[in-house]
């Protein structure tokens, strides 16, 4: 299981107990944070994807995606997609709109290096 399902899951357990069951499972995760051994959480790097000239809003995501992996939180692809939509319904110049995309994910990543340090 992969680092995020297995917090996933350890959520559902944890809101599926009563609150005496909580505070217990809560004490326990505390008492093995306390004994040491933390590792620092590893990000990695960008990729290096060029930026096609002509390239669409949707293959902007689609690069930005592959060029930030460690960027998965829904908030970043929640703003992209609504600068997505800024372009296909309100007309707003795919240029434009790719620049901030690419903005955006960077700020993302910068704001997660700055949260492990």
């Amino acid at each position: 299981m992969s680092q995020k399902a297995d917090a996933k899951s350890l959520l559902e357990i944890f809101e599926s107990l009563d609150a005496e069951r909580q505070r217990s499972l809560l004490h326990f995760a505390q008492y093995l944070h306390s004994q040491g051994g933390l590792v620092k959480k590893e990000i990695g790097v960008p990729r290096d994807i060029p930026r096609p000239e002509s390239e669409t809003v949707v293959g902007a995501i689609k690069r930005l995606k592959h060029t930030y992996p460690m960027v998965e939180s829904m908030a970043v692809f929640s703003a992209a997609s609504s600068l997505m939509t800024d372009h296909m319904v309100k007309g707003r110049d795919a240029t434009e709109v790719i620049n901030d995309m690419e903005k955006l994910f960077d700020d993302f990543y910068r704001q997660m290096l700055q949260d492990i340090e």
